[in-house]
């Protein structure tokens, strides 16, 4: 009886994890876990637990964000981050993208570059500042520049791993078919290389955030790391997480703009993604 009991409970088991799989029922825990943290933000503040001075509370942060939306300073800040941002990780893309394609396709250019890609990639962005400082000053063009050297090594890293997992079968299989090069790389190892470099830029446009809140953390009269760092010079951390808060709600923007170019590019993976 315990026996046919359980197996009956198997298919209720079975049907709930489905329930939580679901994207709505994802989006109502998510919702939730949020409210639970923001609830005991506002308690810790509230009675005292912790100081206003080192954490404001998030009411307070709302007030701050709404006198900086109304008076235009905040998206006048969110815009000039997120233009120096596409520009440098445009930039990045155009090069690392096929340069890490020939790469992995190429042992020649892979044994001549290799040398030079194990020196860059430990050098984080901020280490650029001083040279780029001294080659294009402290404008527009310097902070495109901390962008594209902090991003583009590890698209060309992504491209070059996800066109090396092409299953090289497939392209055996084409050039016996009478396929030239061109068209095994249009038709057979760009396509199949093509899901891990979506991937690739994904992750690396949350590290252009860094490289360029880093640029406009030591020069800049604009955007969302100059508005960090001048509220720290004044001791105003309420100011500081307002423009935390909103470089995290930018990236999330960009990265569901970010899902959606992958479902146009992808309509075959569709069913994989909720």
């Amino acid at each position: 009886m315990s026996s046919i009991s359980s197996q009956a409970a198997l298919p209720v088991k079975a049907a709930r994890r489905l329930a939580i799989a679901r994207p709505t029922s994802r989006v109502l825990i998510g919702a939730a876990s949020v409210s639970a943290f923001l609830s005991l933000w506002a308690a810790a503040s509230g009675f005292g637990w912790i100081s206003p001075l080192f954490l404001p509370s998030p009411l307070a942060i709302a007030k701050a964000a709404a006198k900086l939306i109304a008076s235009g300073d905040l998206w006048i800040a969110i815009l000039s981050s997120s233009a120096r941002v596409f520009a440098g990780f445009f930039l990045a893309a155009v090069v690392a993208i096929p340069l890490g394609v020939a790469m992995a396709v190429n042992d020649i250019l892979r044994a001549a570059l290799a040398p030079f890609i194990s020196l860059l990639r430990p050098l984080p962005s901020i280490t650029w500042i001083p040279l780029t400082i001294l080659w294009l000053g402290i404008g527009e063009q310097q902070k495109v520049l901390i962008v594209f050297l902090g991003s583009w090594i590890y698209i060309l890293l992504a491209t070059y791993e996800a066109t090396r997992r092409v299953d090289p079968i497939l392209a055996r299989a084409a050039r016996n078919l009478g396929a030239s090069d061109v068209v095994v790389m249009r038709e057979v190892i760009f396509p199949g290389a093509l899901p891990g470099i979506l991937a690739g830029l994904k992750v690396t446009l949350a590290i252009a955030w860094s490289c360029v809140l880093s640029a406009e953390m030591v020069a800049a009269r604009n955007g969302l790391g100059a508005l960090i760092w001048e509220a720290k010079d004044w001791g105003d951390m309420t100011l500081v997480l307002v423009g935390m808060t909103s470089i995290s709600l930018t990236v999330l923007a960009a990265d569901a703009l970010a899902n959606q170019v992958e479902r146009l590019l992808q309509p075959w993976d569709r069913h994989r993604r909720h």
